[in-house]
């Protein structure tokens, strides 16, 4: 069992097709502007302010108004008005799909009630396979830190999906990135997707168009996006005053290949609005 969006659970039942799907998207995301967006239409930040800030969060893992405080940008009162704003025009998926006529309130109950009935089972499982792995509470930790990071780097979401069973199922996603982590508890974290993920999320990452973001690109924002994670694997895993050296970041190796190789690998299947993806640790 997956866990999945709400979207695209509904997608692959047969309830909406994929005009809907993008169509309530497109309004979702209309919805929920990014509270640097929102600051720029208010005239409290410029275009400049609100990507310093953007570009300080791929550093720290901080919230956006919080940045925006420390830095003297924001007053608390701005960014409680903001978030306020926010929330109150935010609007949920299923809703919007009501609203323009794609399921009625009774088709989208009774999708609810299975869509959260299967990401209880997939959680479960989760739960289950991480519990007595060694690499458990550090893959826990990479997950969360995933679905923190994806929306702040990316302007996009992504979650837990299931656990990959077995090297068979993740074979052929062939853009890899993995960091390796030399020290008294040896790390890894490897990320891998397929070329057209990986096209996306390095468009995203760098902030280009996608026909400019080849091969080289796209390998390389995946590289980034897993030393930054990395990042905040490192801080809760090792002691602050560990000593460690960490590799660049290596693309050679498939990932199927390091799950049957690395002692003590755990991989995880993802799912974003991007494409899925693959991610594993080992330590």
């Amino acid at each position: 069992m997956a866990a999945k969006f709400l979207g695209q659970f509904l997608f692959e039942q047969g309830l909406i097709n994929r005009q809907q799907l993008l169509d309530a998207l497109d309004a979702q995301r209309a919805s929920n502007p990014l509270l640097g967006e929102l600051a720029q239409v208010h005239g409290m930040l410029d275009a400049a302010q609100a990507a310093y800030i953007n570009e300080r969060q791929r550093v720290e893992d901080r919230r956006f108004g919080d940045i925006a405080q420390s830095a003297g940008l924001l007053t608390t009162a701005q960014v409680d008005a903001l978030l306020e704003q926010q929330r109150l025009g935010r609007k949920m998926f299923g809703e919007i799909l009501v609203e323009q006529g794609a399921l009625s309130p009774d088709q989208l109950a009774e999708a609810l009630h299975q869509h959260r009935h299967d990401r209880d089972d997939a959680f479960k499982a989760l739960e289950t396979g991480l519990a007595d792995h060694p690499a458990g509470a550090v893959m826990d930790n990479a997950i969360d830190t995933c679905t923190r990071l994806f929306p702040r780097l990316l302007k996009t979401q992504c979650q837990f999906s299931h656990l990959a069973a077995s090297t068979t199922e993740i074979f052929g996603h062939g853009v890899v990135a993995h960091v390796r982590i030399h020290a008294q508890r040896p790390l890894l974290v490897a990320l891998a997707c397929e070329p057209p993920t990986a096209t996306r999320i390095g468009s995203a990452f760098l902030s280009i168009p996608q026909v400019e973001c080849d091969a080289a690109l796209a390998a390389d924002a995946l590289g980034e996006l897993v030393n930054v994670l990395m990042g905040y694997v490192v801080k809760d895993a090792l002691p602050d005053d560990a000593q460690y050296r960490a590799q660049p970041p290596q693309f050679d190796v498939p990932i199927d290949v390091l799950l049957a190789n690395e002692p003590k690998a755990i991989a995880v299947c993802m799912t974003s609005q991007l494409g899925s993806f693959v991610m594993l640790v080992a330590g």
